[in-house]
């Protein structure tokens, strides 16, 4: 099968959990022996994954442009896969006009809209934000959201209570979406006994990208509340907090005396998150499934979150281990946690539990790769189930490509006077 995946930006597994994400996706497609292209109009980063050493080609894109369109032709995928909804709205129109048999996936990462719904119910009311007014959640940014995940095929969504957040709230048919929580290969007895011990580690941790909102606004939380309460607790305590691209306004935070170590980018995730005692993650908003979280099961590295750190991070099931909403509790459980060998072991051992369970690579990899072969071989009844989505699909097609088309002539046209100016 020939697969092309037109990427948001070119993924970066060791600074995001979506990269990381990302090139799993890819992997499962190389495992098929499949012919896998990645695309993207983003410019090339610095720490972005090697893909041509990993036999995926790589294509650099331009947005409101038709060489896409030649290369797409050119290309003929069986399978195109958009990285978030963006890339279904700029690119989705020109693959059902050049590829209309091609299957169009959507890897949403997260629900983007809920996430952004939640941000700004926390600006009102400063506390960690589950659930939001309806006039909150049915935004503009969700309405692009739900017809990208209804014009596509199957939209790929990382957490089950995302997949019921569709149901109910924006009824999508559940036979556009398909649960893929991360993949990720077993902790084994082996690497349990090379993982440091209790009294080998020190310090508490936070990871996270900077530049994702809720990762900033957690360390902001962290300074000016949870963290004094932890140190009233525990004086002589430590945190370090790692992350790509860490900003000034970051860096600046950084204070030795109040044991608040800005320490920005991380060479290796696992090295400084096995080191740590407790990881922290007090999210106050978010969606989808949280990487951090996840880093730190394989690590060995018992973590205290918030309800929206814990959600879909167990299914259906509780979060197994210690889960605050208001500061002052948060930084009791994180005190007693640093201090206590015994809560901390068992904390440590449901979170192997929970990892090797959850996030099992060989069951998602091979339900994903089951759903794809079911689609190619029904697609047609499938779209035919799917009227709204084809309406969409008849509607934004329309809109998008004449907008599309004004602004490649517009390029075109300040080119030409650049030219001869």
């Amino acid at each position: 099968m020939n697969i092309l995946v037109i990427g948001y930006v070119w993924p970066e597994p060791a600074s995001s959990a979506a990269g990381y994400r990302m090139l799993a996706l890819l992997d499962a497609y190389r495992r098929q022996n499949w012919q896998v292209t990645f695309a993207s109009p983003a410019e090339k980063s610095t720490h972005r994954a090697n893909l041509p050493a990993l036999g995926i080609s790589e294509i650099n894109i331009a947005l409101n442009c038709s060489s896409f369109d030649d290369f797409i032709r050119e290309l003929q995928p069986d399978l195109v896969m958009f990285d978030r909804f963006m890339m279904e709205e700029q690119f989705g129109w020109r693959v059902e006009m050049c590829c209309p048999d091609a299957v169009r996936i959507l890897d949403t990462e997260d629900l983007a809209s809920l996430r952004y719904a939640r941000q700004q119910a926390c600006k009102r009311t400063g506390q960690v934000q589950m659930d939001v007014p309806l006039e909150l959640l049915f935004s503009e940014h969700a309405k692009r959201e739900i017809a990208a995940i209804l014009r596509s095929d199957l939209s790929l969504m990382i957490s089950g209570a995302e997949i019921d957040r569709l149901r109910t709230d924006f009824n999508v048919d559940p036979a556009l979406l398909l649960e893929l929580p991360f993949m990720r290969p077993p902790v084994t007895a082996e690497h349990k006994k090379r993982l440091p011990g209790f009294e080998e580690r020190q310090h508490f941790i936070v990871i996270g990208n900077f530049r994702h909102a809720p990762n900033w606004d957690a360390m902001l939380w962290l300074k000016q509340t949870i963290w004094p309460l932890i140190r009233k607790q525990l004086p002589q305590a430590e945190l370090h907090i790692y992350g790509a691209y860490p900003p000034p306004k970051a860096t600046q935070l950084h204070n030795p005396r109040e044991g608040f170590m800005v320490k920005g980018w991380a060479d290796n995730v696992n090295d400084v998150m096995q080191q740590a005692r407790v990881n922290l993650a007090p999210l106050r908003f978010g969606a989808g499934l949280k990487g951090k979280l996840v880093d730190a099961l394989a690590c060995g590295t018992p973590s205290i979150t918030t309800s929206i750190g814990a959600e879909g991070m167990n299914g259906a099931d509780s979060w197994p281990q210690p889960l605050a909403d208001s500061p002052e509790q948060f930084a009791t459980l994180a005190a007693s946690l640093y201090c206590e060998a015994s809560q901390w072991t068992r904390y440590q051992h449901q979170g192997f539990e929970l990892h090797n369970e959850r996030f099992a690579i060989d069951r998602h990899e091979k339900t994903l790769i089951e759903r794809i072969k079911q689609l190619r071989e029904n697609l047609e009844p499938h779209r035919l189930a799917n009227f709204t989505g084809a309406m969409l699909r008849h509607h934004s097609m329309k809109s998008t490509q004449y907008m599309a088309q004004w602004i490649e002539a517009k390029n075109r046209l300040l080119k030409d006077q650049d030219t001869h100016s």
